[in-house]
């Protein structure tokens, strides 16, 4: 079992940048590939990046590309989401979840479990 807290949220202006975190509590926090998503008022939870377990392979959605970071510190069990270059576009509610089945894409949420409950990020233009 593992407990996932996201912080780092905020309003920022369109260009700027923000670091999102997700706290992971339990021992087995680095076996776990870890997905960032997002929800946007009146849209479906999308795919943003994962890291793979033990710092492996990323993957991005298309729209993140080159603007968007995801990396991990095993040793303090903390996930992160470093966002540059925001556009009014990224607002959302952001989520950290662990991947815990891996019959289809990377980027399918059913894949992915222990969902945290989000940290708000607004971009103003």
């Amino acid at each position: 079992q593992v407990q996932l807290v996201e912080s780092g949220g905020g309003l920022v202006q369109a260009g700027g940048s923000l670091r999102l975190s997700c706290a992971a509590s339990g021992r087995t926090f680095s076996s776990y590939a870890m997905g960032w998503f997002r929800q946007a008022p009146g849209k479906e939870r999308e795919f943003v990046a994962v890291i793979g377990a033990l710092g492996g392979s990323t993957n991005y959605a298309d729209s993140v590309k080159g603007r968007f970071t995801i990396s991990r510190d095993d040793a303090s069990n903390t996930l992160y989401l470093q966002m540059n270059s925001l556009k009014p576009d990224d607002a959302a509610v952001y989520y950290c979840a662990a991947r815990l089945r891996y019959s289809g894409s990377y980027y399918q949420l059913s894949n992915y479990g222990y969902w945290g409950q989000g940290t708000q990020v607004t971009v103003s233009s």
